[in-house]
Parts: structure tokens; C-alpha cells; sequence
């Protein structure tokens, strides 16, 4: 999509806002235990909401539908119950028991989301007709292809909530997770943090903050990002597809009609395509072509094709600039005398794969302090 494109991304000044705001945020909770996934989870949301629905549910605002803490509930409970295992699926004859509670919750939060996005598209609709408008947002552009007498697939209004739902929830959870794991990562590896800062104070220098055109002169930078969604993707298994035809892979009969979830978890340790699969190894991709983009199929976060992820240019320059930031910003470590050993890297497993348990680490400077206040 047009709005995803990198010359669209660049024109965005939110973005860099909603990074200032991180760091100032990580500056002043300097020396203390900071619980990391709150202050990346906010920068994600932020952004994606700016993008999708055009503006933030985060700050509180009198004509707003829902509080920010109501809107977060929201999305903590639409993650929740996308990946519970309900019975009912497996036992049909039990479902309407809901033993569990589940269907009644997904019940309720549907009328929740429903009545919060049905909110969105009147604000917007009520926008188009402002003389002079120009779409701005995810969901401008989709009520203008709504009003497309051409569009061989009619979209209609369940069909435009529904797809913001779902880049609302994946956009959030995605750069999050992501950059938490390289924290993690980095944590139990001193020499790789060493080796990022060296690349940081040579290339940036310690008077100004990151910005995206200086990614491309970061290669061990990009290699940690790359070397973080290889071993921890954030979503384990692609959406499905369904086989077209009968056809054959790795010896295996895959009769027309299956549907096939590819593992990219599993890819990404696999010691045929990696050396040392469970070692996180940024070097492995110094000097190597191999990106996220869909095309190297030993790495795909992502996805690939007509089904790959639409918000992956959005989600990967989130990561790089988060990450780049927060290591050229910051020293880290853990918390008291806790060894780098004792850190758990166990996963939540389901349709994403959080950390288990929240990383908790202690910050501090190591740039000027007039910097953090820009």
C-alpha cells in the first residue's frame, strides 16, 4: 500500500516524535527498574494509531469514545483471546457450555470493538466531507476504495473495521516484541552490545540521535535486528494458505485444498540453513544479502507474496530506529547482582511469541544530557 511505501514513511513526523518520546521517557526513569515492553508497546501503538486511524488513543481528550487505558484493555484482551485454546474447538459438542468463559468474553469484546471502530469510520466519513480533503490514513484510503464503483471485490464496512483491527493489533505487537528480545539478547551477550555501541560512537558519533537515513551505514545494527527476528519471530507460523493443487514437499503429499502453515520459527533454527541455529550470532549476516523483504526464504518475518505482512516497511523501520536509539542513548543491565545466566529467555508461545516473563533492566545515559530533552 501506498501509505507503507518508504517515501510516505519519511514524510511522517510522528514518527520521530513518538522515538523523541521514548527517550525522553527511558532518560528519566534513569537508574531505576524499568519493565521495557510498557514504554516500546506505547511508541508501537502510537504510531500504527496515527497511521491507521489518524490520530492517538493514548492521551486523554474529552470527545474521545474510549479512555486510553479502556483503549489499551481493548488490545490486551483482543491479543488474550485470539490465542486461548477453547474446548469447544476441539469438542463440539461441549461448546455451548463455554466451560471456560471464553465465547462469552469474545462476545463482549466484539460489541466493544465494534462500537469503537463503527466511531472511527463516522469521524472519518464525516472528514471527507471537508472541501479540499486529502486522505491521511489508513482508514481515509480504504473508505475511498469502498467508494470505487470499479473494485472487482466490493469493500464494505465490516470488511474496512476488520482490516483495521488487524493492522492495529499486529503493528502493535510486532516492533514490541521484537525489540524487547534483542534487549534480552544483547543482555546476555556484553561483547555484541560492545560491538553496537563501537558502530554507533564511530558512525554517529555521541552529539546528535540516530535517524533513518543513517540505518543504511549501521550493518551490525541491522544484523542484531535481522539476528532477533530470525531466532524470535513474532509470529511463529504465517498465515495459512490453502494448496491450489496436489503437489509434493520434502516428500510429503500435499493433496489440493490443504491449507499449510509455514513454521518460520522453525525455519529459523534449523541447523540445515544455520550454523549453530540456537546461537544468537549477529555476524552471520555481516557481509551477506539476505533481508526481510520476502525473497530469502531462510528469513521471513514477514511473510512473503501477495500475503506478506502490508505494514512490514513501517515495522522494520520501527525496530531498526528503536533499537539504534536505545543502544546509542543507553548503557544496560540487569537488575542488582543477577547474572547474565539467570535470565530467563523462555516464550510465550501462540500466535506471537512474547517473552515469558517481561524483561525488567536498569538504564543509564551515555549521551549529553541537553540531547535527552529535544
Amino acid at each position: 500500500m501506498e501509505l507503507f511505501s518508504n517515501k510516505h514513511l519519511q514524510s511522517h513526523e510522528y514518527i520521530r516524535e513518538e522515538m523523541s518520546a521514548l527517550l525522553r521517557g527511558l532518560y528519566e526513569s534513569s537508574n531505576t527498574n524499568i519493565l521495557l515492553k510498557d514504554h516500546f508497546s506505547t511508541v508501537s501503538l502510537n504510531v500504527i494509531s496515527i497511521m491507521v486511524l489518524g490520530k492517538k488513543y493514548t492521551d486523554e481528550s474529552k470527545d474521545a469514545i474510549v479512555s486510553p487505558d479502556e483503549f489499551k484493555k481493548l488490545l490486551d484482551e483482543l491479543f488474550l483471546l485470539s490465542e486461548v485454546l477453547n474446548i469447544g474447538d476441539f469438542s463440539p459438542w461441549l461448546d455451548f457450555l463455554d466451560l471456560q468463559g471464553y465465547i462469552k468474553r469474545m462476545k463482549a469484546l466484539s460489541k466493544k470493538l465494534d462500537r469503537f471502530l463503527e466511531h472511527v469510520l463516522d469521524e472519518h466519513i464525516e472528514n471527507k466531507k471537508a472541501k479540499g480533503f486529502v486522505a491521511t490514513d489508513i482508514v481515509d484510503v480504504l473508505l475511498q476504495l469502498a467508494d470505487d464503483p470499479d473494485l472487482v471485490v466490493k469493500l464494505e464496512g465490516h470488511g474496512i473495521k476488520g482490516f483495521t483491527q488487524d493492522l492495529i493489533a499486529g503493528g502493535t505487537e510486532s516492533s514490541a516484541v521484537t525489540v524487547e528480545w534483542a534487549i534480552s539478547e544483547l543482555l546476555r551477550k556484553p561483547e555484541i552490545f560492545r560491538k553496537a555501541t563501537e558502530e554507533l560512537d564511530r558512525v554517529i558519533g555521541r552529539e546528535r540521535w540516530v535517524e533513518e537515513r543513517d540505518i543504511v551505514h549501521l550493518p551490525f545494527i541491522d544484523a542484531i535486528a535481522k539476528e532477533t527476528m530470525r531466532l524470535h519471530p513474532v509470529a511463529p507460523l504465517l498465515v495459512p494458505r490453502l494448496a491450489r493443487e496436489d503437489c509434493q514437499v520434502a516428500g510429503y503429499n500435499i493433496p489440493k485444498g490443504n491449507r499449510v502453515l509455514v513454521s518460520v520459527w522453525t525455519i529459523g533454527r534449523h541447523p540445515n540453513l544455520w550454523d549453530n541455529p540456537n546461537e544468537f550470532c549477529p555476524e552471520r549476516f555481516i557481509g551477506k544479502d539476505i533481508d526481510v523483504n520476502g525473497q530469502d526464504f531462510e528469513l521471513l518475518p514477514f511473510g512473503s507474496g501477495r500475503r506478506m505482512c502490508p505494514g512490514y516497511s513501517l515495522g522494520i523501520k520501527v525496530i531498526q530506529s528503536s533499537l539504534a536509539n536505545i543502544l546509542h542513548g543507553f548503557t544496560w543491565r540487569l537488575l542488582g547482582n543477577m547474572k547474565k545466566e539467570d535470565l530467563s529467555m523462555e516464550e510465550n508461545f501462540g500466535l506471537s511469541t512474547p517473552r515469558k516473563f517481561p524483561l525488567v533492566a536498569v538504564t543509564e545515559s551515555r549521551l549529553p544530557p541537553y540531547l535527552y530533552s529535544q
